[in-house]
Parts: structure tokens; sequence; C-alpha cells
């Protein structure tokens, strides 16, 4: 919907997400667990559940909307084919802030080869705040306390 808060944007449904219907939904991936340890929920959402974050002022997204086992297995047409949708995505609904779950998620979209965790200097969509925040899939080798403190920004962020 139109003007919410933040819009998270992952890489593309896992395969239990497209069985399922519902985003971040492998048993393995701490999304919901980083929303809630970070603030952002004001309890611990289950990924049947994910509409409700609608109600909060989020949304969720993917640059990709195949599903597959790993992120590895997208090409570069699917990535720049992709790239194009969310932007017209971002455009269209104009969240206040786009949180990028994963650096390489951002990286692709941008183009750029380096990006910093956190709020990013500059905004590819005037008055759309970009966010990088580390993936919240378990493969990730940061600490859950890392990871929540980076995601602790962006309910700071959220919330001025």
């Amino acid at each position: 919907q139109k003007g919410l808060s933040i819009i998270f944007v992952g890489f593309n449904p896992s395969l239990k997400s497209a069985e399922t219907g519902h985003h971040y939904a492998n048993p393995n991936n701490r999304f919901w667990k980083i929303l809630y340890e970070s603030g952002l929920t004001p309890r611990l959402y289950l990924p049947k559940e994910d509409g409700e974050l609608l109600k909060l002022g989020y949304g969720l997204t993917n640059i990709v909307d195949r599903p597959t086992k790993a992120a590895s297995e997208l090409s570069k047409a699917e990535y720049q084919y992709g790239k194009i949708q969310l932007h017209n995505k971002i455009e269209y609904y104009r969240p206040r802030i786009v949180c990028f779950v994963g650096k390489g998620v951002f990286l692709e979209y941008s183009g750029k080869k380096s990006a910093p965790w956190g709020r990013q200097d500059l905004e590819t969509i005037p008055g759309v705040i970009d966010f990088v925040a580390p993936s919240s899939s378990g493969l990730v080798r940061m600490k859950l306390d890392e990871v929540v403190s980076i995601y602790k920004e962006l309910k700071r962020l959220v919330g001025s």
C-alpha cells in the first residue's frame, strides 16, 4: 500500500516461502526474530502473519520474484528485470524507507560496488531513504546481536 514507513526488500522467495505463500517462511530465517528483538514489532510474528505488518506501516517485497533454494541461482538478467520492477514499485508506493535485507540486494539494485550498513548517503529515489541491513538468512555469519543492532538503527530512523 502507499505511504508505508518501511518496505523490506529481500533477494527472492525461498522455496518454503513459495510453498506457504508467506515471506521469510524458512524456519532457519531469523527475519521475524530480528524485527521483534530490534523493537520494530511489538511481538514475535509468525510468517503466516506477514500481512499483519501492514498495520504497523511495513511492507514486504523482493528484487526477484522467482523462488530458489539460494539467491546464487538467480541470473543477471533476472536481477536487471527485477531492478526495474522494484524501482517502479518504490516510485509508485513511495515508502519513507526502503530496507534492503542483505547488502547484496542493495548492490544489485543500486549498481554500486560497495555500501555500508545503515542509511545510505544518496537516495536512489529522491525523498525515499535507502537503508542496508544484513540478510536475515541463517547462513549469515554475523552474530544475531550484531544484526539486531543494525535493525535498531532502522527503528530509530523510523521513529524520527
